[in-house]
Parts: structure tokens; C-alpha cells; sequence
């Protein structure tokens, strides 16, 4: 099935889908930016199954490229993915690492029966990861997972993210 790609220049703690993704830290107990924004709007209920989810199977916390799921609490979802995105070395190519982000938070909705995406820009906050980069990877990853989802929405908070993802985009359907 195709899923079509969209981009959506806001907010994703405001954005209606059946999954909406989080960007956490390996700690999945809140943080700064998209995963400090997500605890906070989707309240105690989501806090609350993740620290259920550290204590019963990730004591160590999740690590970069994987995903976990919990309820949406107050956030317009039925479901959040938390996944832990790597952060930017020069030294240390890691973009399999983030690839498999958006791969396997499509793997997981599909488990879900969900429909619907909405996607962050993963690592290119607080992890450094330069907003070009990640935009073609998040693409090319989502553009080539074979899914059940019908959208994926990649939710910019800057026009220099939406910019760079409307870039990749654009370079995505010039190739096919």
C-alpha cells in the first residue's frame, strides 16, 4: 500500500492522528522540546504507563532506534510511539540508527491498527542532527516501509524544518 506524505507546519501535541510520535529520551520520564511538550499535554496517563513500562521491562531505558507505546492521555490521538532518536556525531555515522526510528514507529502503528501518523523531526533538536539530513532520511525511510498506514505527516514546529522536509520531499518524488 502507498502511504501518502504529508507536511503540516504547527504543533504536534495539537495534531489529530491515530499515532502521534514522540521524540523521547532513553529515559521515556519527560524531557525538554517535542518529548517535554508531549508529557505535558498528554498529563499523568502517559506518564504513568511509561514509568510502568521502564519498571517492568526497560529498567535501562529504551534505546536509540527502538520503540514503545503507550495511550494519548489528553494529547488528539489514540496512541503515542516513543522512540529514541540518536544524537548527531560527525565521528560516528548513526543515520541507520535514525532510520530505524521512523521504521519501526511504522511497524508499531501497523501492530496498532492504526491509520494515521504524525511524525516529528527526530534528532534534529537538542541531538544536533542537521534539519537536511534528517528531513531526506525521514523521507526515504518512511517513502520505502511497506504499512497498513494510509498517512504519514511529518508535524514542523520552524519554517526552516518545514523548508527542509518540503526539500526532501520534493528530491523524493523526482527519484521514483
Amino acid at each position: 500500500m502507498t502511504t501518502t506524505i504529508a507536511l503540516f507546519r504547527g504543533d504536534l501535541t495539537e495534531f489529530e492522528a491515530d499515532v502521534i510520535v514522540n521524540a523521547a529520551n532513553s529515559s521515556l520520564l519527560g524531557g525538554g522540546g517535542v518529548d517535554g511538550a508531549i508529557h505535558r499535554v498528554g498529563g499523568p496517563e502517559v506518564t504513568a504507563e511509561l514509568q510502568r513500562i521502564r519498571e517492568v521491562k526497560l529498567a535501562d531505558g529504551l534505546p536509540a532506534g527502538e520503540v514503545v507505546s503507550t495511550n494519548a492521555g489528553n494529547l488528539p490521538a489514540k496512541w503515542v510511539i516513543h522512540t529514541v532518536g540518536p544524537v548527531f556525531d560527525t565521528d560516528d555515522d548513526r543515520s541507520a540508527t535514525l532510520r530505524s526510528c521512523y521504521i519501526e514507529s511504522m511497524d508499531l502503528a501497523d501492530k496498532l491498527g492504526a491509520y494515521t501518523i504524525a511524525f516529528p523531526a527526530i534528532s534534529a533538536g537538542a541531538y544536533g542532527w542537521p534539519i537536511e539530513d534528517a528531513a531526506r532520511i525521514a523521507i526515504e525511510a518512511v517513502t520505502a516501509t511497506d504499512t497498513h498506514l494510509t498517512t504519514a505527516t511529518f508535524v514542523l514546529y520552524s519554517d526552516e524544518a518545514y523548508a527542509a522536509f518540503a526539500s526532501a520531499l520534493g528530491d523524493a518524488a523526482r527519484t521514483e
